[in-house]
């Protein structure tokens, strides 16, 4: 009995020191660790000083967001048939053809006019409430950094007010008073 007691010992010993090893490896890396977690967060991070878009103003920046953004589709007439080569002074003034689908009739609005009537505050708020109607992708604007919202509102502004307000988005089951297009997922025919 002697004889095994001393090998338990030397197992347990063995074991304990095994342990002891691994938690001061443990304990050293664990700065490690927690330095590299910070690192990889911070590169995810949005700095709240400066907008991700950098221009020579607020304004280009504002620009170059909105083409990127494809904000012209929809909120340009005739942006489409131009091959988007509508003279800025045309841009943005909303659009009286319609988006008809399961949330009713919604329309693209005259965003010059909504600039110059929200302060740039006001203006935020309204994308990151992100409240709208398809098919605006609101989504896309709740991660927008501030100061690129805040660029597109400037551009938008310096445009100046023109043309008329977009017609009222109309309800589910209400038929639209002006063209629309279905946005109603369509089965494909069957073939033989």
């Amino acid at each position: 009995m002697g004889g095994m007691g001393g090998a338990m010992r030397t197992e347990l010993t063995s074991s304990t020191a095994a342990r002891a090893r691994a938690a001061r490896w443990a304990v050293r890396g664990l700065p490690v660790a927690a330095l590299a977690a910070v690192i990889g967060c911070a590169a995810f991070a949005q700095p709240e000083s400066s907008p991700y878009v950098k221009a020579s103003s607020p304004e280009e920046a504002g620009r170059y967001l909105i083409l990127v953004g494809g904000c012209n589709d929809c909120h340009t007439p005739g942006w489409d048939r131009s091959s988007g080569r509508l003279p800025t002074s045309e841009w943005l003034t909303g659009n009286d053809v319609g988006y008809r689908g399961p949330w009713g009739t919604s329309y693209a609005a005259n965003l010059r006019l909504t600039a110059q009537n929200l302060s740039e505050e006001a203006w935020v708020q309204l994308f990151r409430a992100a409240a709208g109607r398809p098919p605006m992708p609101w989504l896309n604007y709740v991660t927008m950094h501030e100061g690129d919202l805040v660029a597109m509102y400037r551009f938008i502004r310096s445009l100046g007010a023109k043309g008329a307000p977009a017609p009222q988005a109309a309800p589910p089951g209400e038929e639209p008073r002006t063209p629309y297009i279905l946005m109603v997922p369509q089965q494909p025919a069957r073939t033989p």
